[in-house]
């Protein structure tokens, strides 16, 4: 007869099938890192540049130094913060795109699981190609986790790869929250701040994202709109973003999807 511990072992493969296989990073546009594997992704397919709009500046500054990253020069890595919906991961997946349509070799590596970053910066360092690590919609509350990305940044005994940067986007311009209660408690204040600010002092970008006017946000609906070719009513769109109580392109997007729907029209 088998062995029960045998057949404990073959029920638990079964239920644990083993990790996909790694992807050639040098095969495909985007990836995804989860479990220490790099998958590439099923469908990168972004927005064209043009299409996002009232953010020129941003658009004008990461492009650069992406373009200087996949040339092999000196690059920096950017924090992208601010309002939410108001284009910061869009952008980033954008650009990217941009410079891949300019016949630059860089790709999009989205990144979940900042403890496998010492491994992915491993596999990536002797890689001939240029990798933009996105890590999307990052804030700490443990202030264990934020000294670790810090010197997984800068600081640390093992120099990251100088084809590799990362692109982070948050809602807060230092990431990791603050309140009077904290500073008050503290022996010197000022170290409580300086520890606050010592992470987001390591992206040598910072690009500020703010939320739309409302002219800005109707400017953002019609361009939808007429890439889709669908009609709509300004005050009813102004309307949508008052009743969400946002202005934003991500809910000028919702407008345009709810638009297309009673349209009886797929996007």
């Amino acid at each position: 007869m088998t062995d029960p511990l045998d057949r404990i072992a073959a029920a638990l493969e079964r239920l644990s099938p083993p990790p996909p296989p790694v992807a050639d990073p040098c095969a495909h546009p985007a990836y995804l890192w989860r479990s220490g594997s790099l998958i590439p992704a099923r469908a990168f397919a972004p927005l064209p540049l043009d299409m996002l709009l009232g953010i020129d500046r941003q658009k004008g500054t990461l492009l650069t130094n992406l373009r200087h990253l996949a040339a092999g020069h000196a690059a920096q890595d950017v924090l992208l913060w601010g309002a939410r919906g108001t284009g910061k991961s869009a952008l980033v997946k954008s650009a990217v795109a941009a410079v891949q349509g300019e016949g630059a070799d860089v790709a999009l590596v989205e990144v979940i699981d900042l403890d496998g970053l010492p491994d992915l910066f491993a596999q990536l360092a002797g890689v001939r190609r240029a990798f933009v690590l996105f890590v999307d919609d990052l804030g700490f509350d443990a202030p264990a986790e934020a000294r670790t990305l810090r010197s997984m940044l800068e600081g640390g005994a093992e120099p990251r790869p100088a084809n590799v940067r990362l692109l982070v986007t948050a809602n807060r311009r230092h990431l990791q929250p603050r309140d009077i209660a904290e500073q008050d408690s503290a022996i010197n204040p000022r170290d409580s701040a300086d520890d606050h600010l010592a992470l987001a002092d390591r992206f040598g970008l910072s690009l500020g994202f703010h939320a739309l006017d409302q002219d800005g946000y109707v400017a953002i609906v019609a361009a939808y709109a007429k890439a889709h070719d669908l009609d709509f009513d300004p005050a009813e769109a102004i309307n949508w973003a008052t009743r969400r109580g946002s202005r934003s392109g991500r809910v000028a997007w919702q407008y345009v999807v709810d638009l297309a729907g009673r349209a009886g029209r797929a996007l």
